[in-house]
């Protein structure tokens, strides 16, 4: 998986208060551009974000699944993006002195996405990670 962290300027529970409402998911995942339902279980393991991805007129519906959901320190996702394929996605955060500091890592699990060779792959899911820290910050640290 490829790691890309940022620190934040408040504590891990902020973080996970976001993490926890599905609603905001597009707000912060780069590409993900609706939301159309968010399981009622959600962030509990198995539950499920129900997303569009892409830009209007050519939008795919998809989903996210929780794999482990354990704050304050992890949570783990299985996001859908066919015809792509599917990634797993590892979001942790440790506190450090007044904030924390967030790591993403993410790769491609299933399907063609894992044909485009890794080094490719690195570079584009780390630019889009760094983004998606960026999003994420400005919601926890301003909420």
């Amino acid at each position: 998986m490829n790691p890309v962290t940022a620190h934040f300027s408040c504590p891990p529970d902020r973080v996970f208060a976001v993490l926890a409402d599905g609603w905001l998911y597009p707000t912060w995942v780069v590409g993900a551009a609706r939301m159309r339902d968010v399981d009622e279980s959600w962030p509990a393991e198995g539950s499920m974000l129900h997303h569009s991805v892409g830009s209007w007129p050519i939008m795919l519906d998809d989903s996210t699944t929780v794999i482990e959901w354990s704050p304050p320190s992890h949570m783990v996702l299985k996001a859908r993006g066919w015809p792509i394929g599917t990634a797993k996605i590892r979001i942790s955060v440790e506190a450090a002195g007044a904030g924390c500091a967030v790591t993403i890592e993410e790769d491609a699990l299933e399907g063609p996405g894992r044909l485009v060779p890794k080094p490719l792959r690195a570079a584009a899911i780390k630019v889009r990670n760094v983004e998606t820290l960026k999003r994420l910050a400005y919601i926890a640290e301003n909420r």
